[in-house]
Protein backbone atom coordinates (compact mmCIF):
# COMPACT_ATOMS: atom_id res chain seq x y z
CA UNK A 1 0.00 0.00 0.00
CA UNK A 2 1.30 3.46 -0.92
CA UNK A 3 0.19 6.43 1.18
CA UNK A 4 0.68 10.19 1.18
CA UNK A 5 0.73 12.19 4.42
CA UNK A 6 0.47 15.99 4.28
CA UNK A 7 1.39 17.22 7.77
CA UNK A 8 3.43 20.28 8.76
CA UNK A 9 4.21 19.15 12.31
CA UNK A 10 7.53 17.36 11.83
CA UNK A 11 7.46 15.31 15.04
CA UNK A 12 3.94 14.02 14.38
CA UNK A 13 4.79 13.24 10.75
CA UNK A 14 7.82 11.28 11.95
CA UNK A 15 5.69 9.35 14.45
CA UNK A 16 3.11 8.48 11.80
CA UNK A 17 5.80 7.50 9.28
CA UNK A 18 7.44 5.13 11.76
CA UNK A 19 4.13 3.46 12.61
CA UNK A 20 2.92 3.13 9.03
CA UNK A 21 6.22 1.76 7.76
CA UNK A 22 6.21 -0.78 10.60
CA UNK A 23 2.96 -2.06 9.06
CA UNK A 24 4.84 -2.67 5.81
CA UNK A 25 3.30 0.26 3.92
CA UNK A 26 5.13 2.87 1.86
CA UNK A 27 4.63 6.50 2.94
CA UNK A 28 5.54 9.80 1.33
CA UNK A 29 5.38 12.96 3.46
CA UNK A 30 4.76 16.55 2.41
CA UNK A 31 5.20 19.31 5.00
CA UNK A 32 2.98 21.92 3.34
CA UNK A 33 -0.12 22.02 1.17
CA UNK A 34 1.69 23.13 -1.98
CA UNK A 35 4.07 20.16 -1.99
CA UNK A 36 1.17 17.90 -1.06
CA UNK A 37 -0.80 19.13 -4.04
CA UNK A 38 2.12 18.52 -6.39
CA UNK A 39 2.64 14.97 -5.13
CA UNK A 40 -1.08 14.20 -5.31
CA UNK A 41 -1.23 15.48 -8.89
CA UNK A 42 1.81 13.48 -10.01
CA UNK A 43 1.30 10.13 -8.25
CA UNK A 44 -1.32 7.55 -7.36
CA UNK A 45 -1.92 6.65 -3.72
CA UNK A 46 -4.09 4.11 -1.94
CA UNK A 47 -5.01 6.74 0.65
CA UNK A 48 -4.06 10.41 1.16
CA UNK A 49 -3.98 11.69 4.77
CA UNK A 50 -4.33 15.45 5.20
CA UNK A 51 -3.92 17.83 8.10
CA UNK A 52 -6.15 20.90 7.80
CA UNK A 53 -4.00 23.76 9.11
CA UNK A 54 -1.27 23.61 6.48
CA UNK A 55 1.05 26.28 5.05
CA UNK A 56 0.16 27.69 1.59
CA UNK A 57 -2.92 25.51 0.94
CA UNK A 58 -5.17 24.35 3.78
CA UNK A 59 -6.41 20.77 4.00
CA UNK A 60 -10.01 21.57 3.05
CA UNK A 61 -8.96 23.32 -0.17
CA UNK A 62 -6.38 20.64 -0.95
CA UNK A 63 -8.97 17.89 -0.46
CA UNK A 64 -11.34 19.70 -2.80
CA UNK A 65 -8.58 19.98 -5.42
CA UNK A 66 -7.70 16.29 -5.13
CA UNK A 67 -11.31 15.17 -5.42
CA UNK A 68 -11.90 17.41 -8.43
CA UNK A 69 -9.03 15.75 -10.31
CA UNK A 70 -9.44 12.21 -8.90
CA UNK A 71 -12.95 11.70 -7.51
CA UNK A 72 -12.23 8.11 -6.42
CA UNK A 73 -9.04 8.98 -4.53
CA UNK A 74 -9.61 8.13 -0.83
CA UNK A 75 -8.83 11.09 1.45
CA UNK A 76 -8.67 11.03 5.26
CA UNK A 77 -8.58 14.32 7.16
CA UNK A 78 -6.46 14.09 10.32
CA UNK A 79 -6.85 17.28 12.33
CA UNK A 80 -7.25 18.86 15.75
CA UNK A 81 -10.34 20.72 14.51
CA UNK A 82 -13.15 18.84 16.23
CA UNK A 83 -16.28 21.00 16.01
CA UNK A 84 -19.30 19.88 14.04
CA UNK A 85 -18.88 22.81 11.65
CA UNK A 86 -15.26 21.75 11.02
CA UNK A 87 -16.41 18.22 10.22
CA UNK A 88 -19.11 19.60 7.95
CA UNK A 89 -16.44 21.61 6.11
CA UNK A 90 -14.23 18.55 5.85
CA UNK A 91 -16.87 16.24 4.44
CA UNK A 92 -18.14 19.11 2.32
CA UNK A 93 -14.70 19.36 0.70
CA UNK A 94 -15.01 15.71 -0.34
CA UNK A 95 -13.18 13.89 2.47
CA UNK A 96 -14.03 10.21 2.85
CA UNK A 97 -13.20 10.12 6.57
CA UNK A 98 -12.33 12.49 9.42
CA UNK A 99 -10.16 11.58 12.42
CA UNK A 100 -9.59 14.04 15.26
CA UNK A 101 -6.23 14.54 16.99
CA UNK A 102 -5.10 13.24 19.40
CA UNK A 103 -5.84 9.78 18.06
CA UNK A 104 -5.04 6.16 18.78
CA UNK A 105 -2.60 5.03 16.10
CA UNK A 106 -4.30 1.66 15.65
CA UNK A 107 -7.53 3.45 14.75
CA UNK A 108 -5.68 5.39 12.05
CA UNK A 109 -4.44 2.11 10.54
CA UNK A 110 -7.92 0.59 10.64
CA UNK A 111 -9.42 3.60 8.88
CA UNK A 112 -6.69 3.59 6.23
CA UNK A 113 -7.32 -0.09 5.53
CA UNK A 114 -11.08 0.47 5.31
CA UNK A 115 -10.66 3.30 2.80
CA UNK A 116 -8.22 1.26 0.73
CA UNK A 117 -10.56 -1.74 0.64
CA UNK A 118 -13.42 0.48 -0.50
CA UNK A 119 -11.30 1.83 -3.35
CA UNK A 120 -10.11 -1.65 -4.32
CA UNK A 121 -13.70 -2.88 -4.43
CA UNK A 122 -14.54 -0.11 -6.91
CA UNK A 123 -11.55 -0.96 -9.10
CA UNK A 124 -12.48 -4.63 -9.05
CA UNK A 125 -15.66 -3.69 -10.88
CA UNK A 126 -13.62 -2.96 -13.99
CA UNK A 127 -14.00 -5.83 -16.45
CA UNK A 128 -10.71 -5.53 -18.36
CA UNK A 129 -7.44 -4.87 -16.55
CA UNK A 130 -4.35 -4.10 -18.65
CA UNK A 131 -0.64 -3.65 -18.04
CA UNK A 132 1.26 -3.20 -21.32
CA UNK A 133 0.17 -6.18 -23.46
CA UNK A 134 -1.01 -8.21 -20.47
CA UNK A 135 -4.83 -8.36 -20.31
CA UNK A 136 -7.01 -9.83 -17.57
CA UNK A 137 -10.76 -10.16 -18.17
CA UNK A 138 -12.30 -10.22 -14.69
CA UNK A 139 -15.72 -11.31 -15.96
CA UNK A 140 -14.52 -14.26 -18.06
CA UNK A 141 -11.53 -14.77 -15.69
CA UNK A 142 -9.18 -15.17 -18.65
CA UNK A 143 -5.61 -13.92 -19.11
CA UNK A 144 -3.57 -13.23 -22.21
CA UNK A 145 -0.30 -11.56 -23.09
CA UNK A 146 0.38 -10.34 -26.62
CA UNK A 147 -2.74 -12.26 -27.61
CA UNK A 148 -1.47 -15.57 -26.19
CA UNK A 149 -3.78 -17.23 -23.64
CA UNK A 150 -2.28 -18.04 -20.24
CA UNK A 151 -3.82 -20.50 -17.78
CA UNK A 152 -3.86 -19.66 -14.07
CA UNK A 153 -4.80 -21.53 -10.93
CA UNK A 154 -7.40 -19.89 -8.68
CA UNK A 155 -4.74 -18.56 -6.30
CA UNK A 156 -2.52 -17.30 -9.12
CA UNK A 157 -5.54 -15.51 -10.59
CA UNK A 158 -6.38 -13.83 -7.27
CA UNK A 159 -2.80 -12.69 -6.80
CA UNK A 160 -2.44 -11.35 -10.35
CA UNK A 161 -5.80 -9.58 -10.20
CA UNK A 162 -4.73 -7.79 -7.02
CA UNK A 163 -1.41 -6.77 -8.57
CA UNK A 164 -3.13 -5.52 -11.74
CA UNK A 165 -5.71 -3.53 -9.79
CA UNK A 166 -2.76 -1.86 -8.07
CA UNK A 167 -0.58 -1.55 -11.17
CA UNK A 168 2.29 0.86 -10.70
CA UNK A 169 1.97 0.68 -6.92
CA UNK A 170 4.24 -1.31 -4.63
CA UNK A 171 2.23 -3.82 -2.60
CA UNK A 172 3.82 -5.37 0.46
CA UNK A 173 3.75 -9.03 1.43
CA UNK A 174 1.45 -7.99 4.30
CA UNK A 175 -0.98 -6.46 1.80
CA UNK A 176 -0.96 -9.62 -0.29
CA UNK A 177 -1.42 -11.91 2.72
CA UNK A 178 -4.42 -9.91 3.93
CA UNK A 179 -6.04 -9.23 0.55
CA UNK A 180 -5.32 -12.45 -1.37
CA UNK A 181 -4.90 -15.07 1.36
CA UNK A 182 -7.17 -13.25 3.84
CA UNK A 183 -4.84 -14.06 6.73
CA UNK A 184 -2.46 -12.13 8.96
CA UNK A 185 1.08 -12.29 7.67
CA UNK A 186 3.34 -15.09 8.91
CA UNK A 187 6.99 -14.07 8.56
CA UNK A 188 8.05 -17.72 8.60
CA UNK A 189 6.30 -18.67 5.38
CA UNK A 190 7.56 -18.13 1.82
CA UNK A 191 4.24 -19.01 0.16
CA UNK A 192 3.85 -15.51 -1.33
CA UNK A 193 7.34 -15.64 -2.87
CA UNK A 194 6.49 -19.06 -4.31
CA UNK A 195 3.36 -17.77 -6.04
CA UNK A 196 5.14 -14.64 -7.26
CA UNK A 197 7.65 -16.97 -8.96
CA UNK A 198 4.79 -19.01 -10.45
CA UNK A 199 3.37 -15.83 -11.97
CA UNK A 200 6.74 -14.70 -13.29
CA UNK A 201 7.17 -17.96 -15.16
CA UNK A 202 3.74 -17.58 -16.74
CA UNK A 203 3.60 -13.87 -17.61
CA UNK A 204 7.26 -12.85 -18.02
CA UNK A 205 9.46 -15.84 -18.86
CA UNK A 206 8.78 -15.87 -22.61
CA UNK A 207 8.81 -12.09 -23.07
CA UNK A 208 11.64 -9.56 -23.28
CA UNK A 209 9.73 -6.90 -21.34
CA UNK A 210 9.37 -7.94 -17.70
CA UNK A 211 6.28 -6.68 -15.91
CA UNK A 212 6.47 -8.17 -12.41
CA UNK A 213 9.18 -6.58 -10.29
CA UNK A 214 10.50 -7.05 -6.76
CA UNK A 215 11.25 -3.90 -4.77
CA UNK A 216 13.71 -5.06 -2.12
CA UNK A 217 12.48 -4.48 1.41
CA UNK A 218 9.10 -3.18 0.22
CA UNK A 219 7.21 -5.71 -1.88
CA UNK A 220 6.17 -6.24 -5.47
CA UNK A 221 4.90 -4.08 -8.30
CA UNK A 222 3.39 -4.78 -11.71
CA UNK A 223 4.41 -2.11 -14.21
CA UNK A 224 5.42 -1.72 -17.84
Amino acid sequence: MKLLLVEDEVSLASFIRKGIESEGYALEVAYDGLIGQRLADQNEYDVIILDVNLPYINGFDLCQHIKKNSPRQPVLLLTALDSLSDKESGFGSGADDYLVKPFVFRELILRIRALSRRNTSFNQGKQLLKVADLELNTEARTLSRAGKAIDLTAREYALLEYLMINKGRIVSRIDIAERVWDVHFDTNTNIIDVYINYLRKKIDKDFDQKLLHTVVGMGYVLRS
